[in-house]
């Protein structure tokens, strides 16, 4: 059989729409907490939108894996939830209320949950096993230059839109369906024979005993793998005094590019790694840096040289965690199960994103910056021995 090239038109389909969906939407989380203070709102209402949407987000992903395996074609499915999100983030433009934001924001992640594992499921289809690594590490690093551009869109736009947030998120349309025609067009899905009608509980049987295996490491892991989001509020917390708090946010802004810079270059890198190396080390290793970040964030000084360690470890351990999970997913996977197999992994990441940040967020607050971490570097030591042990 004919090796396939891993860098085809359905791969840079995918990484091309990943690249300016989140371009789309991440212009429009950036400017959410402002536009949110122009109705007067509390903070708690930022908390609730972001936790309703990524639980109905987690929620669809295991539904749409579960029912797009029983599909020929996948595609469709996926151009759907493209379309869904770009709608939903421009209509945070149409807001009056609070209320009108979650739901916006609420349907825009729907979307994305249904076309996440759909589009795994394509990625994987698309390469020979051997090239998952640089498939889904490519996919990751388009996906975070997105993630760049769109706050950095945000911020150059906004003041010469004179602030008027309606503007800014109906331009997100321009990037939005873009994705959406880059799907639709770029990506080639052959049919396929699709699973039998199964319950749910069946289907989820089926998945290897391996791969079950592996998703408890991947819960473990997760448990402990708070939002970085909490790195800006430390960076801003320590800096602050030194450099007043202007500026310490300002600096804190730009650790973070550097934190999503150094992810994109890990993703793409650990997934070239990943085809050649053992993928459990690679990933085992990944883990243990989040815990070398966590006990950085505990032993180094304040200052800007510490944080920008501190910061650049958590983007490359992330782009490497991200690489390898859904390459091994693949790998362990039957690609008739692949959505099945993407929906799950990704539900599980998801309720481990919700667990760790709140768990980590309230040992900060009752006991203190010394134990929240020192509950990240165990769990992020456990979940890597885990991996290693789950051949």
């Amino acid at each position: 059989m004919k090796s396939r090239s891993w860098l085809n038109r359905t791969t840079l389909g995918i990484g091309l729409a990943s690249l300016f969906s989140d371009w789309s939407h991440e212009v429009a989380t950036t400017v959410l907490p402002s536009f949110l203070a122009t109705f007067g709102v509390a903070a708690v209402w930022l908390g609730a939108i972001e936790g309703i949407s990524d639980g109905l987000s987690s929620l669809a992903k295991m539904g749409s894996g579960y029912y797009t395996d029983r599909l020929r074609r996948r595609k469709p499915i996926a151009v759907a939830g493209y379309v869904v999100t770009a709608l939903g983030t421009a209509s945070f433009g149409l807001a009056t209320n609070a209320w009108h934001i979650l739901i916006a924001r609420a349907s825009a992640w729907l979307g994305r949950g249904v076309r996440t594992p759909v589009r795994k499921a394509l990625l994987a289809a698309s390469v020979d096993p051997g090239a998952y690594g640089r498939a889904f590490g490519f996919e990751r690093m388009m996906d975070t230059v997105g993630a760049i551009a769109g706050p950095g869109t945000a911020l150059l736009l906004l003041p010469l839109l004179h602030y008027h947030y309606p503007t800014l998120f109906a331009l997100t349309l321009i990037p939005g369906f873009i994705a959406v025609a880059l799907i639709a067009f770029a990506v080639k899905e052959e049919e396929r024979l699709p699973v039998g009608h199964v319950s749910f509980g069946e289907h989820l049987r089926a998945l290897p005993g391996a791969f079950r295996r592996f998703m408890v490491a991947v819960g473990l892991f997760g448990s402990g793998d708070f939002a970085h989001s909490m790195l800006i509020l430390l960076a801003n917390q320590r800096l602050a005094p030194v450099y007043g708090s202007g500026r310490a946010a300002a600096i804190a802004a730009g650790l973070y590019l550097f934190h999503n810079v150094c992810y994109a270059a890990s993703a793409f890198g650990s997934g070239w790694l990943a085809d050649r190396l053992d993928k459990r080390r690679l990933l085992a290793g990944g883990y243990a840096l989040a815990a070398v970040m966590a006990g950085a964030v505990l032993a180094l000084p304040p200052g800007i040289g510490a944080f920008a360690l501190i910061f650049g470890l958590g983007g490359v351990y992330v782009g490497i965690e991200e690489a390898c999970e859904d390459s091994l997913c693949a790998e362990l996977v039957p690609g008739e199960h692949h959505g099945m197999g993407f929906g799950v992994l990704a539900t599980v990441n998801g309720v481990g994103d919700l667990v760790s940040s709140l768990m980590v967020g309230l040992l900060w607050s009752t006991l203190g910056l010394p134990a929240a971490f020192a509950y990240v570097i165990v769990l992020s030591l456990a979940g890597s021995l885990l991996v290693l042990r789950s051949r």
